[in-house]
């Protein structure tokens, strides 16, 4: 096995720590660690974002101190864990405001003329872990997983970070056992720094 350089972004906006997306993150972090890998943490919860209101802020404005921290976080690693919860169909509100404000053009992606843009952030992996109060199966075939397929094509592949491994947790909220499942099931893949 292969020791990476793994960061975990908890993308859960409540710094409540009783929240399950925590618990997951926390539980991968334990087994990367067990694992021998390198591990560092964003939390979304604890940060300040503000969301981008202009192209030219996005494209010209400086990031904060807190974002440019996460840039850096980001070049670091090998491997990104992203973990949220489903909210309204997609990711929290917060989190696509850390997304807008870290994937800026010079950082994640450069403009060429004439033809797609240069992908920055290439040589990464990710892997993608959504919860959700409703079926798993349900959301992934009746509704697509619509929000996880556009997180994963238009912004990380944008960008590079390719392959995306992604784990939908379902029913979250009224089964022990599941939630007891993927526990473990996140230990196991942060020992395996996948």
């Amino acid at each position: 096995m292969t020791v990476k350089h793994i960061l975990i972004i908890d993308g859960h906006p409540d710094a409540d720590g009783g929240r399950f997306v925590h618990a997951l993150a926390d539980r991968y972090a334990e087994g990367a660690d067990a694992g021998g890998h390198s591990v560092r943490r964003i939390e979304i919860a604890t940060m300040a974002i503000d969301p981008l209101t202009s192209r030219h802020e996005w494209e010209e404005g400086s990031p904060s101190p807190a974002i440019a921290a996460a840039q850096a976080d980001i070049l670091w690693a090998e491997h990104i864990v992203l973990l949220y919860p489903l909210w309204l169909g997609d990711i929290p509100a917060l989190l696509k405001a850390f997304f807008e404000q870290v994937m800026r053009p010079g950082f994640a992606f450069r403009y060429r003329a004439g033809g797609l843009p240069e992908k920055k952030l290439k040589g990464r992996t990710a892997h993608i872990v959504v919860t959700m109060g409703m079926p798993a199966l349900l959301y992934r075939t009746f509704y697509g997983a619509h929000s996880l397929k556009s997180l994963e094509r238009n912004i990380l592949k944008f960008v590079g970070i390719a392959p995306v491994r992604r784990s939908v947790i379902g029913n979250v909220e009224g089964d022990g056992d599941i939630r007891d499942y993927w526990l473990k099931r996140m230990a196991a893949s942060g020992r395996a720094g996948r």
